[in-house]
């Protein structure tokens, strides 16, 4: 652990003196900054202590954090000083990579310490996606992408901010109304036609073909239809998720009931077991593992679906509709909020569904920790 911030010390002291030597405007980058310039010192500090014996394991990582913390204003202070400072500050990225590898120390730290059942089993991921939006906002604000290209986290940040009741109605149509809607009568058939094929074989030589055929339709052919069937409103979207659900959920069904072992089917039958009761307290079981791999494909289906469904007609609401609106509209901005809000909505639902699947499987050997 103490090789990498070493190494991180070294760029960011070979980066902030690379910087402090280019003259811009009569005046050093980090010299004329003594905010940056304190904050490079300090995080470059940390990371020298934390490459030292005395640092300890725990207490590196302490001081990693602090140092991390410490060292990120200062990048953005400079992006912001100087505009297209990607191409006048060569030291200035030279330092953000030793920030960066200073990050990965941490993170790696924090993981070790998740995987040992500590507290820290989400700061690793939540520090890697919060450094993902940092290195994102100082590369799009240092070399001046222009904002219909890609904006920067604070421009998306600003429009979530100021357009919350446009992106809420939005989520009350798309995600409230049509994407659980189609999700639940999806999932829903999908089952129950694997219970009717189980019970009745010579149904899987008819429908398995059928709903093998209607996966393959792509759902910008059967979007078009479906909103000139259901009207533009949102049963529209929930019938173009249904197709979209129904064959994953099916297809996982019919194999978990398939994998029950024969033993096991021997003992229900020397049992005396009718069919019912095998399948209730046999193969259902047995099969929830394959039955919830399938809700959380088909949430994120679900959510892909109604957000195209909705480019072919909808309401004056939708996150598809708000997406097509503004990008005719050249407002890049409100459209990548408008996908923040659908990518939020569509991972608290996979976590949700996740959840549920780990209270009702924990007998499962992919939940049993390793001693």
């Amino acid at each position: 652990m103490r090789r990498l911030p070493a190494f991180a010390a070294i760029l960011m002291a070979a980066g902030m003196a690379l910087a402090s030597r280019v003259e811009l405007g009569g005046a050093s980058p980090w010299l004329a900054h003594p905010v940056a310039l304190a904050s490079g010192v300090l995080c470059l500090l940390a990371a020298g202590f934390a490459a030292t014996p005395r640092g300890g394991r725990d207490g590196g990582v302490v001081v990693l954090l602090i140092g991390l913390l410490l060292g990120l204003p200062a990048p953005l202070i400079l992006v912001d000083a100087y505009p297209a400072a990607g191409t006048a500050l060569p030291g200035l990225w030279l330092y953000l990579i030793g920030l960066g590898l200073t990050a990965w120390s941490a993170m790696d730290a924090l993981a070790e310490a998740g995987d040992r059942g500590g507290r820290f089993g989400l700061a690793a991921p939540l520090l890697f996606g919060f450094w993902l939006l940092y290195v994102w906002e100082v590369l799009v604000v240092g070399f001046g992408v222009p904002q219909i290209l890609l904006p920067a986290p604070h421009q998306i940040g600003h429009q979530l901010a100021s357009q919350a009741w446009v992106l809420l109605g939005d989520f009350r149509q798309t995600f409230l109304k049509a994407v659980l809607a189609g999700w639940l009568a999806g999932c829903g058939l999908g089952f129950i036609t694997a219970v009717a094929i189980d019970r009745i074989p010579f149904l899987q030589r008819g429908l398995l073909p059928l709903g093998n055929l209607v996966s393959a339709v792509p759902v910008v052919g059967i979007a078009p239809i479906m909103v000139m069937w259901f009207g533009f409103d949102w049963p529209s979207k929930a019938a173009v998720i249904v197709v979209m659900t129904f064959f994953p959920m099916l297809i996982n069904t019919l194999a978990g009931f398939a994998e029950v072992d024969s033993i096991s089917r021997d003992l229900m039958r020397s049992y005396g077991a009718s069919y019912w009761q095998t399948f209730l307290k046999l193969r259902l079981p047995n099969a929830l593992p394959f039955i919830f791999n399938a809700l959380k494909i088909n949430s994120t289906l679900a959510m892909i679906g109604a957000i195209v469904a909705e480019f072919f007609g909808s309401p004056i609401a939708g996150m598809g509709f708000r997406i097509s609106v503004e990008v005719a509209r050249m407002n890049v901005d409100v459209v990548w909020a408008t996908i923040a809000v659908a990518a939020l909505a569509g991972s608290l639902f996979y976590w949700l569904i996740a959840l549920v699947e780990r209270s009702l499987t924990f007998w499962h050997p992919s939940y049993r920790r390793q001693n």
